[in-house]
């Protein structure tokens, strides 16, 4: 698959590559030597600001004034194990990643507290030689997730060209990546985009099988399996073999737009027949232009035959 894009209308307000000077870590740790250890190794490096806390209940409370980037934690406190801060914080602090200090005989828990959604770990015996790189390693995703959310919301324009073959498998991973975008875009609501991916694979199948394969829709109403076996032995010779469909996809915040072209030798839009006539409800080979019509605002044909283009409006614009 070949992808092209184009963004002009990307507006950043931030630089992702700025790292903040002081990384705020709340130390959870009710023993006041392992406290004292822990923090003379993170100011071994400059750029930590450390809050502490000695209980769970104490670290839930500092989290809701504070907001530290990362909580690091004993697996066992006075009020509560890891267990239960790591689920607490992440349901009312999704966003804060938790890194554990786990100590030789407590490996049952860790995998427990692991599982539920603590970012990392690190052996007591190791917290020399390894817990700046791991605290490093887990901020750096969370500030790439969040640049990447950021993006996202000053995107309001982009333009996107896929080339794909003939072969139907590849049609599925291309309208999942295209949804994935339009929900970035925010285009339309969650059940209109999940329409528009039914309407895009449908125009790419037809693409495909009626455009590059040039299989004729009356034969798919008389026998689909001699329907599926035409195309894979048309995907696999000259002339069909080398056809390739174009699809762009052009998003905004007010619409997203596709066109469709397939290397075929077309045919006449005028002869298409109208799919919600009683007479052709019953067709298989109706049946993808009937949901295409139906989900998308606007389809209109080239001359030619061989190129569709379907737009769908924002609700409300």
């Amino acid at each position: 698959m070949n992808v092209t894009t184009r963004n002009p209308a990307v507006k950043l307000d931030f630089n992702p590559d700025v790292i903040p000077t002081a990384r705020k870590v709340l130390l959870v740790e009710d023993s006041l030597v392992d406290r004292h250890l822990v923090a003379g190794i993170l100011h071994s490096k400059p750029g930590w600001s450390i809050f502490f806390a000695g209980s769970g209940k104490e670290a839930l409370k500092i989290l809701n004034d504070s907001r530290p980037d990362l909580v690091l934690t004993d697996l066992y406190m006075p009020d509560m194990d890891g267990l239960e801060l790591v689920t607490a914080v992440r349901a009312s602090y999704p966003k804060v990643p938790i890194v554990l200090m786990t100590a030789h005989g407590n490996e049952e828990l860790a995998i427990r507290v692991l599982q539920a959604g603590a970012a990392s770990y690190v052996p007591k015996k190791t917290l020399a030689r390894e817990l700046h790189g791991t605290l490093e390693e887990v901020l750096s995703t969370v500030r790439f997730e969040k640049n990447q959310r950021l993006i996202r919301e000053s995107l309001s324009y982009q333009e996107l060209r896929f080339e794909i073959g003939n072969d139907m498998s590849s049609i599925a991973p291309l309208v999942s990546h295209i949804e994935s975008l339009v929900s970035d875009m925010n285009s339309c609501e969650a059940n209109a985009k999940m329409l528009v991916g039914v309407a895009l694979h449908e125009a790419i199948t037809n693409a495909i099988l009626h455009g590059n394969l040039e299989l004729k829709s009356g034969l798919r109403d008389i026998d689909e399996e001699i329907f599926y076996q035409a195309a894979e032995e048309r995907r696999k010779k000259p002339p069909y073999a080398s056809r390739r469909v174009a699809v762009t996809a052009i998003l905004s915040r007010d619409e997203v737009r596709f066109t469709i072209r397939d290397e075929g030798p077309g045919f006449n839009p005028q002869y298409l027949p109208n799919p919600f006539e009683p007479e052709n409800m019953d067709r298989i080979s109706g049946r993808g232009m009937i949901l295409i019509r139906t989900f998308m605002d606007q389809v209109e044909h080239n001359a030619k035959g061989n190129e569709v283009t379907l737009i769908k409006r924002k609700v409300g614009i």
